[in-house]
């Protein structure tokens, strides 16, 4: 055992560990806020000052956590939240949490864990943990991460550990918070492991150990694949079905009267979230490594990113049905989010139908009760400022059409069907009405 492990080993025993967890967002924010309920010392990083302010003020502009939880680890527990990436020397264990996105040509963009090592490597010292929470394809951690930290002069395994432990959060899901997903962890090393176990034992109800860090990051991977996949096959199924007559909506229900063998998921306008359209390019890119393509998995991907382009296509049928053109009619979106009853939007496909209506000269508006200004995108970075208007049956009389991409709860749905002269609906949510004015998407 090396004194950097024994030193850790102690601070452990001794509750004495400094945990820090690099990027405050959907992920790192609730990380941070359950090492902190569980009476750890927490230091919060983030490069977003707005962000830094915000929460040190206690403003949670995470809106699926309680506001409650972020006042009390600042006022009773002393979490801390700061820009400065100096002050990363303090944490006896470091969470990184930042995004993976993909280029423009569906290329892993790991640009943000690249500059996050860096910056660890110019404050690391002996006897710290770094963790990889950022999902990513394998060989991240040891063949990226592990290297850029070496720089520094010290060894992983003897001098500082390294581990991967995926993230798991399903946010605005009310039966699994953070602490309740079993936590996936694997080490670049048989001791990096076992440090990191020990420290996620001491929040999490329940830990999974696997073999390395690879196992870890594949294991994130299929997961999310498998969800990717599955989407893929429910909208294509959708198409189909759509074109026999056939209600995909019926269909499911019937389908899961089966109580074995049949795992439901429901179609929709495209995927979203930041894992389940990013993941399967990230393994396929990395297969190309060894040779391999994953073709099941990229046509899965092209099945999820053309329904955006199908939902635009339903809308201008019908408009076309009704006499009237695509181009300077005003259609209103229900649902930024990528999914109901929350308010992250990232990868949502309400960006790209939004693009696609702007590009054929179409007026847009959009409502969404847990988003009230449209951010910034990545993926849309041509998008006008726009902001969430008030749901009244005024305008609903007023719009041409109304598309249903996120079914949140908080939408008066009874209204929108009442005032509104034509749906498409990409989320079963008006199934059971008269389909005069609905058109199933």
């Amino acid at each position: 055992m090396t004194q950097a492990t024994e030193q850790l080993l102690k601070k452990y025993q001794d509750r004495q560990v400094v945990v820090g967890v690099i990027g405050m967002g959907y992920v790192g924010l609730p990380l941070a806020l359950s090492f902190v309920e569980k009476g750890f010392r927490v230091l919060g990083f983030d490069i977003d000052q707005q962000k830094v302010k915000l929460l040190s003020e206690g403003t949670c502009y995470v809106r699926h956590l309680d506001p409650k939880r972020l006042h009390s680890a600042i006022t009773e527990h002393g979490f801390s939240v700061t820009a400065d990436f100096d002050r990363l020397a303090e944490p006896d264990a470091i969470a990184i949490c930042v995004p993976t996105p993909l280029t423009l040509q569906h290329q892993p963009d790991l640009s943000y864990v690249t500059r996050t090592a860096q910056q660890i490597r110019g404050c690391l010292r002996a006897g710290q943990l770094v963790v990889l929470v950022s999902t990513t394809y394998p060989g991240t951690t040891d063949e990226l991460v592990g290297p850029i930290l070496e720089q520094s002069g010290l060894v992983c395994g003897r001098d500082f550990f390294l581990a991967f432990a995926p993230e798991r959060e399903d946010p605005g899901n009310p039966t699994y918070t953070t602490t309740m997903i079993p936590k996936v962890i694997g080490g670049v090393d048989r001791v990096s492991g076992d440090l990191a176990q020990r420290l996620y034992d001491q929040v999490f109800d329940r830990t999974v150990r696997v073999s390395d860090a690879r196992t870890a990051e594949a294991t994130k991977l299929m997961e999310n694949i498998y969800r990717a996949v599955n989407i893929a096959l429910v909208n294509e199924l959708k198409l189909v079905y759509e074109r026999m007559g056939i209600d995909v909506w019926e269909v499911l229900d019937a389908a899961m009267t089966k109580p074995f063998g049949f795992a439901r998921f429901d179609p929709g306008p495209g995927w979203g979230g930041h894992c389940i359209p990013v993941d399967p390019f990230y393994l396929s890119w990395k297969a190309r490594e060894y040779g391999l393509s994953t073709k099941f998995i990229e046509l899965a991907g092209e099945v999820n990113v053309r329904m955006p382009a199908h939902v635009v296509e339903r809308l201008t049928r019908a408009l076309n049905r009704r006499g009237k053109a695509l181009k300077g009619s005003h259609v209103l979106i229900l649902g930024l989010a990528y999914k109901k009853d929350v308010d992250d939007p990232r990868e949502s496909p309400a960006f790209e139908i939004i693009d696609r209506l702007l590009a054929s000269e179409t007026r847009v508006s959009y409502h969404d009760p847990h988003i009230p200004l449209a951010p910034a995108m990545r993926s849309w970075p041509e998008l006008p400022p726009m902001s969430s208007v008030v749901l009244v049956p005024e305008l609903l009389r007023e719009v041409d059409a109304v598309v249903v991409v996120t079914d949140h709860s908080l939408v008066d749905y009874d209204m929108v069907y009442e005032h509104a002269p034509l749906i498409v609906d990409t989320r079963g949510v008006f199934r059971y009405r008269p389909a005069d004015k609905v058109v199933k998407a």
